[in-house]
C-alpha cells in the first residue's frame, strides 16, 4: 500500500519521540494501533461486500446466459416433432422386404431359382436320441457327467 522503508520509519519515530515526547508516546502509538485495525476492518468490510457483489452479478450474468440458451433450444426444438424424425429415418435405412411369394433369381442363368421362404424344419425326437444300448465314447462330455448322490437321512 504505502512504500515506507526503514530509514523513513526510523525518522517518523525520532520526529514523534521529540514532538510528542517519550511519556506520551507509547498512549499515541497503541490509538494509533487501535485506528489502524479499525481501518483494516473496514476496509476487509468493504472488500467482502464487493467480493460478494461481484459474485452476485456473475451469477446474474450466467443465469441470463442459461435463459438465453434455453430459450435458443425451445426456438429450435418448437417445429420439430422427433417422431417424424424416427419414422423418417427409420424409413431411409429400412430395406425393402419383398413379397412372400417372389423368389430371387440367381446370376446363373441356368440355375433353379430359390424360395425366399425357408422350409419347415421338422425334426424326429425318436431319430435324435441316442438309444440306451449305443456305448458313450470315452471323451465325451456325458462321459464326465456323474449324477448327483441322494441325501441321506440321518437317523438323529
Amino acid at each position: 500500500m504505502f512504500d515506507i522503508g526503514w530509514s523513513e520509519l526510523l525518522v517518523i519515530g525520532v520526529v514523534a519521540l521529540i514532538a510528542i515526547g517519550p511519556k506520551e508516546l507509547p498512549g499515541v502509538l497503541r490509538s494509533v494501533g487501535h485506528w489502524m485495525g479499525k481501518i483494516r476492518r473496514m476496509a476487509s468490510e468493504f472488500q467482502g461486500q464487493f467480493n460478494e457483489a461481484m459474485r452476485e452479478a456473475e451469477m446474474s450474468d450466467l443465469k441470463k446466459h442459461a435463459d438465453d440458451l434455453n430459450d435458443v433450444t425451445k426456438q429450435l426444438t418448437s417445429g420439430i416433432d422427433p417422431y417424424d424424425i424416427m419414422r423418417d429415418m427409420n424409413a431411409e435405412t429400412k430395406p425393402a422386404t419383398p413379397a412372400a411369394d417372389t423368389t430371387v433369381t440367381p446370376h446363373v442363368e441356368d440355375a433353379p431359382p430359390i424360395p425366399l421362404d425357408p422350409p419347415a424344419i421338422q425334426t424326429d425326437v425318436a431319430a435324435v436320441t441316442t438309444p440306451a444300448s449305443e456305448p458313450i465314447a470315452a471323451g465325451s462330455p456325458e462321459a464326465a457327467y456323474e449324477p448327483p448322490l441322494p441325501a441321506q437321512k440321518s437317523g438323529t
